[in-house]
C-alpha cells in the first residue's frame, strides 16, 4: 500500500461504538476520525478521506442518504465506503451496494472482521488505481492522472504545464517528505541544460495557485525545500 497513514473516517451514533472503531483502527496503525452523524460528517473534509465506515440508521440524516450525496459530489465519490449497520436484511444490502458502497458488514459484529473488510477495501481500490489508471494519485480534493496527464480540483480539470504536472505528481507520490529544490531538479529537469533552483520556486507558486484551496498544503521547509503536508 501507500508510504502514508490511510485517513479513514467513522460515521456512527453509538458513541461506544465508535470509540471502539476509533481506537482500534488507530492500533492499526490509521487516522481515524469519528462523526456522530451525517450531518456532522457533512461538515467535514470529506475529500481527505481514504476510506468512510458508515452507520445507516442515524438523526434525520440516514446513511444512505448521505452515501448518495457522496458519490453525486465529483469531488468525493471514489471515496471507498463501507456500511457497518444493523439493517441486516438482503433488500438493505442490495440498497447499500446499489448506492455504491464498497461492503456491507451487518450488525453484530466483530472488530476484527471489520479490520480485515477495511484492510481488503483499501487493497483492493489501491490496486485498481494503479493498475486501471495509469497510477492515479489522489490527495484531499485533488487527483492527478499520470497516464492521461489529467489534473482535477475538486472534480474540475486544471491546465498544467509539463513541469508544474511532474513536480505535483512527484509531491503526492511521496506525500510528506520534504525534496530539496536539488532533488527536484535532478528528478524533474533531468538532463536539461542551465536551470537554476529559480526555477523550482517558480513553479511551485504556480501549482500553488492553480490547486487552491489546496495550495497551503504545498509547504516551504526554509533551508531544506519543498513538500506536501499530508496532516
Amino acid at each position: 500500500m501507500a508510504d502514508r497513514k490511510y485517513r479513514i473516517l467513522v460515521v456512527e451514533d453509538d458513541e461506544t461504538l465508535c470509540e471502539t472503531l476509533q481506537f482500534n483502527l488507530q492500533l492499526e496503525g490509521y487516522d481515524a476520525d469519528v462523526a456522530a452523524s451525517a450531518e456532522e460528517a457533512m461538515g467535514m473534509r470529506l475529500a481527505g478521506y481514504d476510506l468512510i465506515l458508515l452507520d445507516v440508521m442515524m438523526g434525520r440524516m440516514s446513511g444512505f442518504d448521505f452515501a448518495r450525496l457522496v458519490r453525486a459530489d465529483a469531488a468525493t465519490r471514489s471515496v471507498p465506503i463501507i456500511f457497518c449497520t444493523a439493517k441486516d436484511s438482503d433488500e438493505d444490502m442490495v440498497a447499500g451496494l446499489d448506492i455504491g458502497a464498497d461492503d456491507y458488514i451487518a450488525k453484530p459484529y466483530s472488530v476484527r472482521n471489520v479490520l480485515a473488510r477495511v484492510r481488503a477495501v483499501l487493497r483492493r481500490t489501491s490496486d485498481s488505481g494503479s493498475a486501471s489508471s495509469g497510477g492515479r494519485l489522489r490527495f484531499l480534493g485533488v487527483e492527478i492522472d499520470p497516464g492521461r496527464k489529467i489534473c482535477r480540483v475538486d472534480g474540475i480539470e486544471v491546465k498544467l504545464v509539463k513541469k508544474e504536472f511532474e513536480i505535483l505528481s512527484l509531491l503526492m507520490a511521496h506525500c510528506g517528505r520534504v525534496f530539496s529544490r536539488e532533488e527536484i531538479l535532478g528528478r524533474v529537469w533531468s538532463g536539461d541544460c542551465m536551470v537554476n533552483d529559480r526555477a523550482v520556486d517558480v513553479n511551485i507558486t504556480r501549482i500553488r495557485q492553480k490547486i487552491a484551496p489546496y495550495g497551503d498544503r504545498v509547504v516551504t521547509r526554509s533551508g531544506y525545500g519543498y513538500g506536501l503536508l499530508c496532516d
